[in-house]
């Protein structure tokens, strides 16, 4: 008998084998650039759609910021490689303004400058966390968080509070959650995306809680200088002065400065751990363009006068928003104290073809032409995200859309 032929090996991938991978394949893709993203798609095809997703100020970069970087441009030494924790006279100045403006005293070896505040967090996770290790989430939490653990092989653990506790998590309710796994709590106050505030009697006692059970505390205090109604911003690596060696403070020029596209944040913690994660960054993307960590040394070394005057213009339009989303049947919108987002409880009008906050929103953007962010992207159904960092007359415009579209 003749010899049977060779199999030949098949074009298309075995039943058994994902074209992605598992780790990267259950990533969820960022519901707020994804909505910031639609939104712009239909204005682009002529559309007149207002977003409320994107968290990004609609301000100017500051002209001294932009005429640093116009000169650093046009200086060879930042046409070459450069150090993968940073420029060291940023990293000077990040801790300078990380004294002014938290009161925690870091030295420059303690700061790795990343791609933006997302590189950060990404950063910080895959260096504190091992397979199964817990961190505990106060929800709602700002989309990445949940992803970038996951990524790490850490488990997130969802403790929520909702607006009748201000949005707020108590440390009865994180002492509920901690297991023998338990390794991290994130902290984040200014909230993304609640506008929550905790006080310092607030921030000092979750802080000590965590000490006391040996647990790392990554607090995000990028939006510190975006607090209201005399609510003072609390550094929890200051209030609690103990937790020094296990605090990971993330940072960035995105929000303060109207830097988002700049793409410069940092992480600051002790020294073994930047240095490990410096580590990191030096295999992915090595040193952040030394042309936005010009702009962003100059940012940080210069006035806080442009923050003054847009932290005026969003606290104008966050009373504005609040006022008028409260008069939305079915809405109940608490006032934020911080950030630039209002985070609306939706519950009442929900129901009939409207089931979960995302059909909402579906609903909204395809009869009323108004981009918001579902709570589903946050953690639990029946909220809704809306920015209001963008221009009084888009807001006004918006609001009274949803205002009409929903009085029906």
């Amino acid at each position: 008998m003749p010899a049977s032929p060779s199999p030949q090996p098949s074009s298309q991938p075995s039943s058994t084998t994902a074209r992605v991978s598992r780790r990267i394949g259950a990533i969820a893709e960022s519901a707020t650039l994804a909505v910031d993203a639609k939104a712009k798609a239909l204005k682009a095809a002529g559309r007149p759609v207002i977003g409320f997703g994107a968290g990004e100020p609609d301000f100017p970069t500051p002209d001294y910021v932009v005429e640093a970087a116009v000169q650093a441009a046009k200086d060879p030494r930042n046409h070459r490689y450069s150090p993968a924790s940073g420029l060291p006279e940023l990293k000077e100045a990040i801790a300078e303004k990380t004294l002014r403006d938290s009161g925690f005293r870091i030295e420059a070896n303690q700061v790795l400058v990343t791609n933006g505040g997302k590189q950060a967090v990404f950063n910080t996770f895959a260096t504190l966390l091992d397979p199964g290790d817990e961190v505990i989430l106060p929800t709602p939490f700002w989309t990445t968080y949940p992803e970038s653990i996951r990524l790490a092989d850490g488990v997130p653990v969802e403790v929520f509070a909702g607006p009748e506790n201000g949005y707020k998590v108590t440390v009865d309710q994180l002492d509920a959650a901690v297991t023998e796994r338990t390794k991290v709590l994130v902290f984040v106050s200014p909230s993304n995306p609640t506008g929550a505030v905790y006080s310092p009697a607030e921030t000092a006692a979750i802080g000590r809680w965590a000490h006391d059970r040996g647990l790392w505390v990554v607090t995000d205090e990028i939006y510190e200088h975006l607090t209201y109604d005399d609510m003072p911003f609390t550094s929890i690596a200051t209030a609690v002065p103990e937790l020094a060696e296990q605090v990971i403070v993330l940072n960035g020029v995105a929000k303060t400065y109207a830097m988002t596209g700049w793409r410069v944040g940092w992480m600051a913690g002790p020294v073994d751990i930047i240095k490990a994660a410096t580590n990191l960054q030096s295999h992915s993307t090595s040193n952040v363009a030394n042309v936005s960590q010009r702009a962003a040394l100059a940012a940080v070394s210069g006035p806080l006068d442009a923050v003054e005057t847009m932290k005026a213009a969003f606290d104008r339009r966050r009373r504005a928003m609040v006022a008028g989303l409260n008069a939305v049947p079915g809405f109940s919108c608490p006032t934020p104290e911080g950030a630039f987002y209002a985070y609306v409880d939706v519950r009442g009008a929900l129901g009939g073809q409207h089931q979960t906050s995302a059909d909402l929103a579906g609903y909204i953007l395809d009869e009323a032409e108004v981009a918001v962010v579902p709570g589903e992207a946050f953690g639990p159904s029946g909220f809704l995200r809306l920015s209001y960092a963008l221009g009084d007359d888009d807001l006004a415009e918006g609001v009274e859309r949803i205002q009409k579209l929903l009085e029906k």
